[in-house]
Order: structure tokens, then sequence, then C-alpha cells
């Protein structure tokens, strides 16, 4: 009889980060889509963002080819295959990545914003993990089911929540946009939309920053 296990080992989790000229009033965290890296994630926002935000991007630790067996690269924070064990590891190494850039700044606010695949992701980690911010975006993602609510008994009733969508996120069509809205709305985000598609938004990014 064939039997699959699991032993622990230690690994890596990349990150970029576009620092503060000035002294970190405000730390962002964004956690990308599926098929994604990092550095070219953090680029679509780090020119909008005022001078004392730190801008950190967490990577998948799935790296794969986009197509085929070489070429361009993307990551993944994790599939169906050992999903739980992957959510249990992704949630550790973001607490890591927290717990050691805080020992670095000192914020007065945080932001979380999760893309797609990384929305979910966001989610759980807040759930479940280290990090209590100030705010969390859910950018065009979908509610991860295993997580049954963000109410006051769970979370800080004070987290600013938000759920963004383009309103050509080819993900979305008219039905599935306005089930994801009304499921967010009764989970207490603030709904808002974009005239855009799959893709973050610079300008809206930095208005939620502000607003934080």
């Amino acid at each position: 009889m064939i039997s699959t296990e699991n032993i622990s080992v230690e690994r890596s989790m990349r990150y970029s980060l576009r620092q503060a000229s000035k002294e970190t009033k405000t730390l962002v965290y964004a956690l990308h889509g599926y098929g994604q890296l990092a550095s070219y994630f953090l680029r679509k926002v780090e020119t909008v963002l005022p001078e004392t935000v730190t801008l950190v991007a967490p990577e998948g630790m799935h790296r794969f080819y986009l197509q085929g067996n070489s070429g361009r690269v993307g990551a993944s924070w994790m599939t169906k295959e050992a999903r739980e064990l992957d959510i249990t590891e992704n949630t550790h190494a973001l607490d890591r990545l927290h717990l050691e850039l805080m020992e670095t700044f000192c914020p007065e606010k945080i932001l979380v914003i999760g893309f797609s695949q990384g929305g979910a992701t966001a989610t759980r980690w807040i759930a479940n993990g280290a990090i209590k911010p100030n705010g969390f975006v859910s950018w065009a993602s979908v509610f991860p089911p295993d997580i049954t609510s963000m109410t006051k008994e769970d979370f800080d009733p004070s987290m600013k929540k938000w759920f963004v969508l383009g309103t050509e996120d080819p993900y979305f069509d008219l039905n599935n946009a306005e089930i994801a809205c009304n499921e967010y709305r009764e989970k207490q985000f603030e709904v808002l939309r974009f005239s855009g598609q799959h893709d973050l938004n610079a300008p809206l990014v930095e208005q939620l920053i502000m607003n934080l």
C-alpha cells in the first residue's frame, strides 16, 4: 500500500521591497495573483506611493514556467494538491516576514492588499495569522469559503475593509460580479468599482492608502 506523508523542512519566502524615502508611516503588503512574480507586481503601483509608504510584495513559494518548460516564470500561492498544508505554510511564512519587518519599521498604519489568488491568501493570513492591519483590500478575489466571516468576533472592528473590482474584469461576468459584491457587502466590506479589467488600478491604490 502506498501512503503519502509529510516532513517539515526549512524553506525561504522571497519578497520585493520598495522602502519609503522618508520615515515609514504606512506599511503596505501587496499579495500578487496567480502566475505573477512579486517584483513585477510591485512595479504596478510603486510610482504613485507617497514618500512615507513602504511597500512589501511577498511571493508565493510555488514557482513554475508559464508556458511549457522554459521562458517566463510565475508564482502561485497554492493549488488543489496538498491545499491545507500550503495554506498553513503560507500563513507561517507571512507571519515570519511581518515579524522581521516590524523589527525595522514602526509604521503608524498597516494595509494588506490581496489581488486575485492573493486575496484569498491575504484573507486567511488576517484570519489566522499574527498580523493586525488597519485596513484590508480584497481586490478581484473570491472570498475563501473556509473563512466564514470577518465580523467583530473574529477581527478588529476598526479594521477598514474594501472589495475592489474592475467593471470589465473577464473573471467576473455581470452575474458573478453581482454575487461577489453582495457577498462582500454582507461581510461589511465597502465595495468599490473602477473602469478597468483584472489588474490593479494605481490611482485607486493611492486613494485607499490615503483613506486608511
